[in-house]
Order: structure tokens, then sequence, then C-alpha cells
């Protein structure tokens, strides 16, 4: 994708291949800038302190934490402890577990002396997967766009939550790919995004892509969704993921079971975009089973902006002394899920129709 027309992934390897950039999603929207990943702490940091986040582009960034690691250390001692270090960083989205364990089997079975360079293209294959995975996620999901849009003759509004788009993977993203290529096809089309409390990644990375790609959208409180389905302002809803089970329950940032419910209720069609990685096929009962991250109260209790001066500030939402859950994600059962949009096409969220991804 583009940022001020140069086209961007959001990780990639430097000149001399002896380390990776990150475009710095913590600075985003005002300030645009990328950070440079040269160990596998590094990697990790950026995992942990979501400088880069979204379930693809965080199994990605683990697969290179393996690699940079191999630059210093190849034994097994070193292989096992940098994957078990990396795999701590976020406990929620299946694709970190599933882009080191990838190295940690690759890797495991060649000698010492050739396991750094191997790292190296290995973890850059992965990446070019991401891409192309999320492209075909576009072709597929876009059809759904084109019908709506043959079916009411005009502007197509889609309400999407969180960040599900290039930000969130090495490229195109895999909720906004659908609204990626449908744009770029030319079919009208606006974009509701949620603000996504508490870390708002709608309102900052959302929007800010969006604008990017000059995509039509508005920016709406969380609490607004309903409201819109139940006055036919929203044809569809297509939201990301970062873990799906067996039978198809979602789990995804906290807030989305909410909007299928809302969905559900106004018989407005909720989509799921997924790369097929993010199934987890060891677990059926998402509610029961998905161990749920809860971060730092402070993402609850403080926010930040840009101030008019131009500078960028945080300041306290709470009084001092209210204590502050903050749970990162949701379960949506997978009876409110409409289908599950992947590389492979789009199936229903049961148990029998997923076989076909197995």
């Amino acid at each position: 994708m583009k940022i001020n027309s140069t086209p961007y992934r959001t990780i990639w390897p430097t000149a001399d291949n002896a380390a990776v950039e990150i475009i710095d999603q913590t600075k985003l929207p005002h300030i645009f800038t990328t950070l440079r990943l040269e160990t596998m702490r590094d990697a990790e940091r950026a995992i942990r302190d979501m400088q880069v986040r979204g379930a693809p582009l965080i199994g990605v960034t683990g697969a290179y934490g393996v690699a940079l690691s191999m630059k210093h250390h190849a034994s097994d001692a070193a292989l096992k402890a940098s994957c078990d270090k990396l795999l701590l960083a976020r406990p929620t989205a299946v694709n970190l577990r599933w882009g080191v364990e990838r190295m940690r089997a690759f890797l495991a079975l060649l000698p010492e002396s050739d396991r750094a360079a191997a790292a190296w293209q290995e973890a850059a294959r992965i990446a070019d997967e991401d891409v192309e995975i999320n492209a075909s996620i576009g072709r597929h999901g876009s059809e759904f766009i084109r019908a709506m849009h043959e079916k009411k003759t005009s502007t197509v509004n889609i309400l999407t939550h969180c960040n599900a788009g290039w930000l969130a993977t090495v490229d195109w993203g895999t909720a906004l790919a659908p609204i990626y290529t449908a744009f770029d096809a030319g079919i009208p089309l606006h974009v509701w995004v949620d603000e996504t409390r508490p870390r708002n990644q709608g309102a900052s990375l959302t929007a800010w892509e969006l604008g990017q790609h000059g995509v039509p959208h508005t920016v709406i409180a969380d609490n607004t969704g309903g409201h819109l389905m139940q006055h036919g302002m929203v044809d569809m809803a297509i939201v990301g993921t970062d873990r799906v089970t067996a039978r198809g329950d979602v789990c995804n940032k906290i807030g989305t079971y909410l909007k299928a419910l809302a969905a559900f209720d106004n018989g407005v069609p909720f989509y799921v975009a997924l790369p097929t990685p993010t199934i987890d096929w060891t677990l059926q009962d998402g509610v029961k089973e998905i161990p749920i991250e809860e971060r730092a109260a402070e993402e609850v209790t403080h926010i930040s902006g840009l101030c008019d001066d131009g500078q960028v500030r945080t300041v306290r939402l709470t009084p001092e002394n209210s204590r502050a859950a903050n749970y990162g994600f949701d379960v949506t059962p997978a009876r409110l899920v409409t289908g599950l949009i992947t590389e492979r096409g789009v199936v229903q969220a049961d148990a029998g129709a997923m076989q076909v991804l197995r």
C-alpha cells in the first residue's frame, strides 16, 4: 500500500540484511516513523509493546525475531530460548505461535552453520506468503461487496472494528483487503470506522490508512454501530480476527461480539476475514478455551492525542482512585458469523464446512 504515494510494507529487511525495519504503529496517526530491529529482543519488545500489531504481522515479526536470533547464536539451546521467549510476547494471537513454530521446525532440521542464512530466507518467504494470502482474501471478499452494490445500485456502507488493514499484516490487510480491492475496482463504498477503545486502533490506524488510500470513511464511537444498523445505514460488517476455533468461534478485539449481536438482530451480514493459519484446530469452544489477554489498566485510564500546540500528550480520563479492567479481546460465537473470508474462498463458520480449509 502507499504512504504519501510511496509504496510500503509494514516490515522489511534492511538493505544490508543485518536487521529489519518496521512502522512504529504506536506513533500513528500523528507521527510516521520507522524502527530498526536488530535482535530477537527488539522483535519481542515490538510485539509486546504493540509497535507491530495484528495477528498476521505479529506472526511475521515473530519469524523475523527467530531469524535475528540465529544471526547471533544458532545453537539448539538458542533456538529453543528464542522461540519460547517470543511466544510469550502476545498470548492470544495464534499467528505468532504459527510463525515461530514454523521457524523452529524448519531450523531444527538444519546444521547450526546453515541456520542464520536459512532463517533469514524463510522469514522473508513467510512475509511474501502473507502478502499473497491477503491479496487473495481481498479478491474473494470483494465479490460480496460487488454483489451488494449490484443489489442496491448505490454506495455500499461497510462497518469495521479495530484495525485489520494493511497495518495489521505485511500488506493489503484481512478485513480491509476486500474493501481496498472493491474500491480499486471502482465500486462506490463508504466505511464506518469504529474508534475501538481503549487503544483506538480504528480511529488512529484504520482511519489513517483508509485516508492514505483515498477510501471514503467516517469515524464513529464504538457504541454507534447498533444505531446505524437499526436505521439501515450499514449493509455489511467485515472484521478481522486473532484466532478462530475449529468450529468457527471468532476471537477478535474487544467489542466485536457486541457488533455481531447487533448485526444478527438487524439482519446485517457479518463477515470475518482471516488467513487460514489463524484457525486453531486444537480448540473447539472459543469462550471457554481461548486465553484472553488482559492488558495494562493505563490503556483505559489514559489517552493520548495531538494537542493544539502540535505536541502528542497523554492525559488521564478517570479518577485516580478508580480501578480499571482491560480485556483485550472477546469471542463471537460461530452462530453469529455469516461467513469466513479466507485466501481459499468463503466458508460457513461451522466445523463441517471448515474442513475444506485444513
